[in-house]
């Protein structure tokens, strides 16, 4: 008993217990203890005696500590950064609340939210086959309904069927397979064959709640320590460095060569992974975007070529992001998946190890909310798959509406299906659209100051590149900000215009970036483009050197 006295009191140390209803202090400048019995009372050394329920009353006055605090939560979620939905936005939210409440009280009367890549909250049209099956099959009593062939196309209503009858239950509330359901894998696989005029397994497909889980799901697989590093371009999606931090990596950055029009250079990727072997990092893989985000470069087939060999060399993962895949705009740029290009090279599953990711939310579609993609792994091993499994099997499995809209875009429909000529149109005339404010943007771009963009031969985005003038990098030093961050927020306090810092995706150090998608409706195009350039011209001139 003294002894657990004495610990106690080595604990508690010199105290100060505040007791509001003993009038004042306890102990006040004593050595106190205080010790709480079943049935009795506190005791404390040179201290008046009070009860059990007093005491609770004076520790009920006491300032109470948070278990979960910044200190104490996990460092790797404080060292996570994902500045596509940053402080910018953050800001712009507040603005358009403002709005909301006093809308004459700022010098614009919309936030223009050009920071992300969500093509249906700016008015871009889902596509109507899409739509129609993923209805049906939420809604499956429709497909015995005679009025529904009035309504429907038949090829839907057949496509509805098909997904409905491979659902426990016909049922998109009920749990899947942990890799998906098997039609809309099989979908996907002959969707994947088409493209490539190569064959892929089902077995080899996982649906995922958009291409990020994969991408999550990947790095809990190749990242167990620091040790472990995963080279990533710079500049990158930041899903990439937020999950790299997440899992406990280390990203190896690796540059694109922006003078050479976002160009990825083997010389550079090997000078980056030797330095990271000297330096004691075990580097797993190479992630690679085509087409670009946030740069908007669509690579050629001999430079993809050159990366497989390189990743075949050298012992690598390559994480092949292709979620920009149908988004190409330039004229005589393609795009190539790598698995086509691996093929066609002759190299097969026991030469590389090869992870594709793609999503519903861009191409043509944009069905960013509705988190649907999948990864097809590989030149993996079968234990190895058998591990990744029972990650998603954590999960459960991805949400059904998006494994459906997965299959659809890469099954849609055919010359001769009802739906096509419809289907064909819509997705035509979404794509076309892009390319025409791809161009627009960016030769909006190139006539402001200091300013030059590369073409966006592909993706969502423009990344231009601004010199600033030296005053403008003091004053934005004054303030606390990077020069990219204090010219986005100035942008968007003055046009409402939101766009992203550069260095949230990375850069050659001592320039600065941001990223602007190409996204909203061209008939609101030359009002943003009249709002930046005055934007831009001032604040030039207000920082001139």
């Amino acid at each position: 008993m003294q002894r657990g006295l004495r610990a106690v009191r080595r604990a508690v140390g010199r105290a100060t217990v505040l007791c509001p209803d003993a009038g004042g202090a306890v102990g006040v400048g004593h050595q106190a203890l205080l010790v709480v019995a079943d049935t009795t009372a506190v005791i404390c050394e040179q201290a008046e005696v009070a009860t059990s329920s007093r005491l609770r009353r004076c520790f009920s006055a006491l300032p109470r500590t948070s278990p979960m605090t910044i200190q104490s939560i996990n460092p790797k979620v404080l060292k996570c950064e994902y500045a596509v939905r940053g402080e910018i936005v953050t800001r712009a939210q507040l603005l358009q609340q403002e709005l909301m409440t006093k809308p004459s009280s700022l010098p614009f009367d919309e936030i223009v939210y050009c920071n992300i890549g969500n093509p249906q909250a700016l008015n871009q049209q889902p596509i109507t086959f899409f739509r129609e099956v993923v209805a049906l099959c939420d809604y499956p009593a429709l497909l015995d309904k005679s009025e529904t062939h009035a309504i429907f196309s038949s090829d839907a209503i057949a496509r509805a069927y098909r997904i409905v009858d491979s659902i426990p239950g016909r049922a998109t509330g009920a749990y899947s397979h942990s890799k998906g359901i098997q039609v809309c894998r099989d979908d996907i696989a002959a969707g994947i064959t088409a493209r490539d005029g190569f064959p892929a397994n089902p077995e080899d497909i996982f649906l995922t709640d958009g291409a990020s889980v994969g991408v999550h799901m990947m790095m809990q697989m190749l990242l167990s320590s620091e040790k472990d590093g995963i080279l990533c371009p710079i500049p990158q999606y930041p899903l990439y460095s937020a999950s790299i931090a997440l899992h406990g990596g280390t990203l190896v950055p690796y540059y694109l060569n922006e003078s050479s029009g976002w160009g990825l250079e083997i010389s550079d990727l090997k000078d980056k992974l030797e330095g990271a072997r000297a330096a004691g990092t075990i580097v797993r893989a190479l992630v690679v975007i085509n087409p670009g985000n946030p740069t908007g470069q669509v690579l050629a087939e001999e430079n993809q070529q050159s990366i497989l060999q390189f990743c075949r060399d050298e012992g690598l993962v390559l994480l092949a992001d292709e979620v920009y895949q149908e988004n190409v705009y330039e004229e005589g740029k393609k795009f190539h998946s790598f698995k086509k290009v691996a093929r066609s090279m002759g190299y097969g599953d026991k030469d590389i190890s090869l992870i594709s990711f793609q999503s519903v939310s861009k191409g043509y579609y944009g069905e960013c909310g509705r988190r649907g993609g999948y990864m097809e792994v590989t030149g993996v091993s079968q234990d190895v798959k058998e591990q990744l499994y029972k990650v998603a099997s954590v999960n459960l499995c991805s949400n059904i509406s998006g494994q459906i809209l997965m299959s659809l875009v890469m099954n849609p429909p055919k010359p001769g299906d009802e739906s096509y000529e419809q289907f064909a149109e819509e997705r035509d005339g979404i794509l076309s659209s892009l390319a025409r404010r791809a161009k627009v943007f960016t030769e909006a771009m190139n006539k402001l100051e200091g300013v030059t963009c590369n073409k966006v031969e592909g993706a969502m985005y423009l990344f231009p590149r601004l010199k600033l003038p030296e005053r403008a990098i003091r004053a934005a030093g004054a303030v606390g900000m990077l020069p990219d961050v204090f010219y986005a927020r100035r942008l968007l306090d003055t046009t409402g215009i939101v766009v992203v810092p550069g260095s949230g995706f990375g850069q050659v150090p001592g320039t600065w970036h941001v990223r602007c998608t190409i996204l909203p409706p061209e008939e609101k195009i030359p009002g943003i483009i009249d709002r930046l350039s005055n934007f831009h011209q001032r604040l030039m001139d207000e920082f001139r050197d």
